[in-house]
């Protein structure tokens, strides 16, 4: 299969794992790594696998976001174009004709949480940590974060992620119903083959059919939604808080918001 710089797509046994390869940049999702992960999903579906796996490479990172100094100086029709290519790859995990596992093996922050969240599986690593931490860039999930966090947790911990931007721990995202198992580092990759060849294994079309049966209970307003975040995350470009934010996660230094 092609490959990018960034992107690694690799299909054995009918399941497709798809690495993101930016290990000294934590997997942080630039424009090119983004394009290359729809190109990959994309080859994923045409290959017809029964799985599909994504992950990060190195130790620390599963993805840890997406790219802060790219957007920094985004105004609000380029934020609009990168909230929907974020969109764009997230809808294609959620609606993969195949179940897609997230393999959480390290940071998953801002977008890399959201990519997480719209894959039908997610196993975390006990090294882990996960969260919505717009806010303290200034703005708020722009890749479905506020639309899908909900439906997997409660009200109240959804607001809380979000609203205070938290990281927490494998363990604590397993209790609050964010990922459905926990296992140690040196096990991921084991359990992962474990789970895809039990999906591999199963009824095709019923797998799919249930996967979109799954995906239409949650349709009602979803799309209104969804569009509604795209608005709000662009338009908050070009505010004070978000110039503050992301100059402050550039330069290394605490920001302080008006």
């Amino acid at each position: 299969m092609p490959e990018s710089d960034t992107v690694i797509l690799d299909i054995d046994d009918e399941v497709a794992t798809i690495t993101i390869d930016r290990p000294d940049k934590l997997n942080a999702l630039n424009v090119e790594t983004l394009e290359a992960l729809r190109t990959a999903v994309a080859e994923a579906e045409d290959a017809d696998v029964r799985a599909l796996v994504l992950t990060g490479a190195g130790e620390e990172a599963f993805i840890a976001g997406a790219d802060i100094s790219y957007m920094k100086d985004l105004g609000t029709p380029e934020a609009q174009a990168y909230a929907e290519l974020g969109h764009d790859i997230a809808r294609s995990l959620e609606t993969f004709p195949a179940p897609s596992i997230a393999a959480v093996n390290g940071y998953a922050f801002g977008g890399g949480c959201e990519l997480a969240l719209a894959c039908d599986l997610r196993v975390a690593a006990e090294n882990a940590v996960f969260g919505q931490t717009e806010i303290d860039l200034g703005i708020v999930p722009g890749w479905g974060g506020t639309q899908r966090l909900p439906r997997l947790v409660n009200d109240e911990v959804a607001r809380r992620l979000i609203l205070f931007g938290d990281r927490i721990d494998a363990t604590d995202a397993h209790e609050y119903g964010m990922v459905g198992e926990v296992v140690a580092h040196d096990q991921l990759d084991s359990r992962i083959d474990e789970l895809t060849a039990d999906l591999a294994a199963q009824p095709k079309f019923a797998v799919a059919a249930a996967k979109e049966a799954i995906n239409q209970s949650y349709e009602t307003g979803l799309g209104a939604g969804l569009e509604y975040e795209q608005r709000v995350f662009s338009g908050l470009f070009g505010t004070p808080d978000q110039r503050e934010g992301m100059d402050a996660f550039v330069n290394k230094r605490d920001p302080e918001f008006e």
